[in-house]
């Protein structure tokens, strides 16, 4: 038999001992770390060089020390789309968020440091951007659909399909959803459609509506 596929992460962070933690998380929860860098222009060429499925980079990395960690990922993005990015962030900062799904969430995640630690959340965050799915903090989403504003397409949601939608955006399939909130996949199914319904998201591929729902949840 065959064994699958490991996926190939390169580690961008600039802190020595954060790094070496994040490299041993990966390892063993079975990625293949191609490659680590202190330094975000070396990050992009390193993506170049070794074509790997996942980025994972601290926003805040020299040369700039500012967002050059987020502005390498974004760089990687636009040369290799089929490359996931994951950027860590010491704090929640929303123009980054913005910055990072502003052309579309399919491969891309942002966490807090602070949940690096949580080993099940973090790597199951690498293998979601993988895959091309999103990985949002749940504390991220949490504060930014807090946000309410009038006139905005959220309000035309029931408390449940909010419930669904915020739960889409963390990157939870049907299937998670319906475990998360002790129900079945079918009735999932019917909340997700009924949100493509009130957005007006009717003629794509399912993967597309959802990224389109998440944007449209984010920024409403």
């Amino acid at each position: 038999m065959s064994r699958p596929r490991q996926i190939r992460v390169i580690v961008g962070e600039d802190q020595a001992f954060v790094r070496e933690g994040i490299v041993h998380v990966l390892t063993d929860g079975g990625f293949d770390v191609v490659g680590t860098t202190a330094d975000a222009a070396d990050l992009v060429r390193m993506a170049r060089a070794y074509g790997p499925d996942v980025v994972v980079a601290d926003i805040q990395m020299p040369p700039g020390h500012a967002d050059d960690g987020l502005q390498a990922a974004l760089a990687i993005r636009a040369a290799q789309p089929g490359v996931g990015v994951l950027v860590l962030s010491q704090f929640l900062e929303d123009s980054y968020v913005f910055d990072l799904v502003a052309d579309g969430a399919q491969g891309v995640g942002y966490m807090l440091k602070e949940k690096v630690g949580n080993l099940e959340m973090f790597t199951d965050a690498v293998r979601r951007v993988a895959d091309g799915g999103s990985a949002l903090d749940p504390d991220v989403v949490a504060r930014l659909v807090g946000r309410k504003q009038k006139a905005s397409p959220i309000d035309s949601l029931t408390p449940r399909e909010r419930e669904v939608l915020t739960l889409i955006a963390e990157g939870r399939s049907n299937g998670g959803i319906a475990h998360e909130l002790v129900v079945t996949v079918a009735a999932v199914e019917r909340h997700v459609t009924s949100i493509f319904d009130k957005f007006g998201l009717h003629q794509s591929a399912d993967q597309h509506r959802r990224v389109l729902a998440v944007l449209t949840y984010l920024k409403a």
